[in-house]
């Protein structure tokens, strides 16, 4: 169950509820500072991107994988997941999300665990079947959810790559040959202060494919 839980590609659900009227204003000015100061907030998926699960269900980091994640809490980077599982996993977001590490955590191998308290309520798993990635809705949730921070995408798949890209994400395709396992931290904080010198060529890096 793991293995098609954690590698299956899992479309969003519709956050697309409007914001009231008295609050639009707030809101616009949240995303201005934010913008202004410089931030980003990177999604990866999670099987094969991030864990890789044995043929015996054991899951463990992919190689690169927890240090790349601790290199970007050092610099204060927020992170999150874009994941299918099964829409009966939970009713509401934090069910699903909770019984998603249960299932991750249960079968995890090695000393260092998953570090789960990285992504705060940022995992993100669709809320019915129909809303299973490739389908659009699980980023533009987190889309709607990011207050004008630089938006980016990590994934081993071209297929989500490709979408995310269309939605406007930095999207970045992991596991390529003679390229980084991941997007470099340092091109991450030039995308989150907005610097031209980022290598982004229609809103994915032009080192994303081989």
């Amino acid at each position: 169950m793991l293995g098609a839980a954690v590698a299956s590609v899992t479309p969003g659900t519709a956050a697309s509820a409007a914001v009231p009227t008295d609050t639009s204003h707030a809101a616009s000015t949240v995303a201005r500072t934010a913008a202004a100061r410089g931030c980003a907030v990177v999604y990866f998926d999670l099987g094969e991107t991030l864990v890789h699960t044995d043929e015996d269900a054991r899951t463990g980091y992919m190689p690169g994988a927890a240090a790349y994640l601790r290199k970007l809490r050092e610099r204060h980077v927020k992170v999150g997941l874009i994941t299918n599982v099964p829409s009966s996993w939970g009713e509401t977001d934090a069910e699903r999300a909770a019984a998603l590490k249960n299932e991750v955590d249960g079968a995890w191998r090695g000393s260092v665990p998953f570090a789960w308290g990285d992504f705060g309520d940022r995992v993100l798993t669709p809320r019915t079947e129909a809303e299973r990635k490739p389908a659009t809705v699980l980023w533009e949730r987190a889309k709607t959810q990011a207050q004008g921070c630089r938006l980016v995408y990590e994934a081993e798949t071209a297929e989500e790559t490709d979408v995310a890209a269309s939605l406007g994400y930095v999207a970045y395709q992991t596991g390529r040959p003679s390229r980084p396992a991941y997007l470099p931290t340092g091109v991450i904080e030039r995308l989150a202060h907005g610097s031209s010198n980022s290598p982004c060529s229609g809103g994915r890096p032009t080192s994303s494919r081989a």
